[in-house]
């Protein structure tokens, strides 16, 4: 009885409700469907298969952000823009840095349906001839198969918030990010990093 007038929206994380209509798939993934991804992958006992983003600003300069599933060892790449052609120059650039050793470190990658991941040969092509890594594509709107991509991604924000001008970081603020995400103690590896 003491207050009359405070109600549910008075409360500071009060969020109305949402409705959301279904949604319908509009086309097919463009690759091999996450459906077909080996079980090894799910249970993350094998180093090496990762799940790939991009975190956006309100400028053309975007993060390409990739989380590999065991480990939640963090990789941060600025490209230029939100682009096929970056994403697989930024891949290719990834590779030749780690040579030959690139397929064993890179066994698999996840990633959405965005329009930054639609080259799928691209992505998958090597550039030492042959196949660079297996690419697997989410379901539409499901944000949660790359869960540990999406729970970093968040990380992230907290020293890059959204909404931020990217071309304002320099790549070593981008470096000290990824370096702080990688030495963050998490509970699930009993506080070690």
């Amino acid at each position: 009885g003491f207050f009359l007038h405070l109600r549910m929206k008075h409360l500071p994380c009060y969020k109305k409700k949402k409705h959301y209509r279904k949604t319908t798939i509009q086309r097919a993934p463009r690759g091999t469907s996450i459906e077909k991804r080996p079980i090894c992958i799910l249970q993350r006992k094998i180093f090496g298969h990762w799940e790939m983003d991009c975190v956006v600003g309100c400028s053309l300069p975007t993060l390409l952000v990739l989380s590999e599933r065991k480990t939640r060892k963090e990789i941060i790449i600025r490209i230029p823009d939100k682009t096929t052609k970056s994403v697989v120059h930024a891949l290719n650039t990834l590779e030749k840095n780690y040579g030959k050793r690139f397929s064993k470190i890179f066994r698999s990658i996840t990633v959405d349906n965005g329009v930054e991941f639609s080259d799928f040969k691209g992505l998958e092509k090597s550039i030492y001839k042959g196949k660079r890594t297996n690419l697997y594509y989410c379901h539409p709107y499901s944000s949660c198969e790359r869960g540990s991509n999406e729970r970093i991604n968040r990380d992230i924000r907290r020293l890059i918030p959204k909404g931020s001008d990217l071309s304002v970081y320099s790549d070593e603020q981008i470096q000290a990010v990824e370096n702080w995400v990688n030495a963050y103690p998490r509970e699930i590896f009993g506080f070690a990093t």
